[in-house]
């Protein structure tokens, strides 16, 4: 029987690609789809054919009756940015709105896509869910946070990946490459293990745990099984990208004296130096999905938009 799925954020990055993986799902009966979205023009191209809905998170009114006769709820809209009032409004009280409204309409799966920032600063090595307290240093994490547990406290299904990168990225891999233009060198010596996965695969796990006939619970961790070592992820982004750097490669020490009085930069090298590697045993297998080639393969595959960013 086919189900009925209601996609927020569709129009951002992650939610995009999961619109995408959705009107690429095979199947007899395809799901049907309902986008719902601030801005019902900015429906992604090629969308699936299905209702669009308009709908704000930053207004619960808006959200009633979005869930009527939807069966799961792929909930990747999210609020990242300086606006510490709004963010709060959007991941926090937006979510609650949400979920409260899928209990009143009889949603059976309600799937978040959150974040592995909700852990705070590492070290974090092959860590399994279940094991980490919740540490969130940000106002974006904290609320992201307290959405995941409205999402729990309901039965639903909460997917935290960690560095996600592909086409519509405008943080991961922009911002490493800005980080080594600060420092006008690659990093060396560098060992610190990071959790990486391609939007495309995370985007199939999404789709992959909604449709689920298992009724997953809880909290997975969706990564590619293999972290990718800090100064192989910078020297891969350098080489594919033709980043310019002229100096010689530095290590941390003179990369920390380098960005004295940058405090964005500094955070980002001192989250870059220690693992933030989280596992999750066996999810992409039973998901069905295919966690994608690894870094190197995603990065090129994803070059061109990421050229984008890169200043010659």
């Amino acid at each position: 029987m086919s189900s009925s799925i209601l996609v927020t954020g569709g129009s951002g990055f992650v939610g995009g690609h999961v619109v995408a993986a959705l009107r690429e799902s095979d199947g007899p009966t395809p799901p049907a789809v309902r986008l719902l979205l601030r801005d019902p023009a900015s429906a992604p191209p090629g969308a699936p054919a299905g209702d669009v809905v308009r709908g704000d998170l930053a207004d619960p009114e808006s959200l009633r009756g979005v869930c009527d006769g939807v069966d799961v709820v792929l909930h990747c809209a999210s609020h990242i940015g300086a606006d510490e009032r709004l963010t709060e409004t959007v991941n926090h009280h937006g979510t609650r709105a949400l979920v409260e409204e899928a209990t009143r309409s009889g949603v059976t799966r309600v799937v978040y896509v959150s974040t592995a920032a909700v852990y705070g600063r590492g070290p974090f090595t092959g860590a399994l869910p279940g094991e980490l307290p919740l540490a969130p240093a940000s106002a974006t994490s904290r609320a992201r946070a307290a959405a995941e547990r409205h999402v729990l406290d309901a039965g639903g299904v909460v997917l935290r990946p960690h560095l996600v990168l592909g086409t519509g990225d405008r943080w991961v891999v922009p911002g490493l490459n800005a980080l080594m233009g600060a420092l006008s060198a690659r990093l060396k010596g560098c060992t610190a293990r990071h959790s990486v996965v391609d939007v495309r695969a995370l985007a199939r796990a999404v789709v992959a745990t909604g449709l689920s006939e298992r009724e997953p619970t809880g909290v997975r961790h969706v990564n590619h099984p293999q972290p990718v070592d800090c100064s192989e992820l910078l020297d891969t982004i350098a080489d594919r990208l033709g980043t310019r750097l002229p100096g010689p490669p530095v290590d941390i020490v003179e990369a920390r004296a380098r960005l004295a009085g940058q405090p964005r930069a500094l955070h980002h090298l001192g989250m870059l130096a220690v693992d933030h590697w989280f596992a999750d045993d066996g999810f992409w297998a039973g998901a069905g999905v295919d966690p994608g080639a690894g870094f190197a393969r995603s990065l090129a595959e994803h070059e061109e938009w990421y050229r984008k960013f890169v200043d010659h």
